[in-house]
């Protein structure tokens, strides 16, 4: 059974939704970079050009990456036959589609609140 994008997409969204706690930032400052620095690392490691980072703030995003595309790579074997440009693509959707639920459209008012 052949899947859309937009399912992939999806599955791989929710496989973090319901995995990772590093979604859970207070500040949108916090989402935006977590997200942004995770899944841009993730995306390197699945396309294998990710190498451990010496920076402790780079190190700890870099071992989430880890876990996630080797979770990735594990319950989704599709992610495997991508190529480079697939791969890139939909992690760049998935980044964008996180960045809507954990952020842009998120009710949650702290994140935006200054004073927190």
């Amino acid at each position: 059974m052949s899947t859309t994008k937009s399912e992939r997409v999806e599955k791989l969204v929710d496989f973090i939704m319901k995995n990772c706690l590093w979604q859970f930032h207070s500040r949108k400052w916090d989402r935006e970079r977590q997200n942004r620095e995770i899944l841009n690392k993730t995306r390197d490691l699945l396309l294998g050009d990710c190498d451990k980072p010496d920076d402790r703030l780079d190190r700890c995003h870099w071992v989430d990456a880890v876990l996630l595309a080797r979770n990735y790579k594990a319950s989704f074997p599709w992610v495997n036959t991508l190529s480079r440009e697939e791969v890139s693509d939909l992690m760049q959707d998935v980044l964008e589609r996180m960045n809507f639920l954990t952020i842009t459209g998120s009710l949650n008012l702290e994140l935006t609140d200054e004073h927190y």
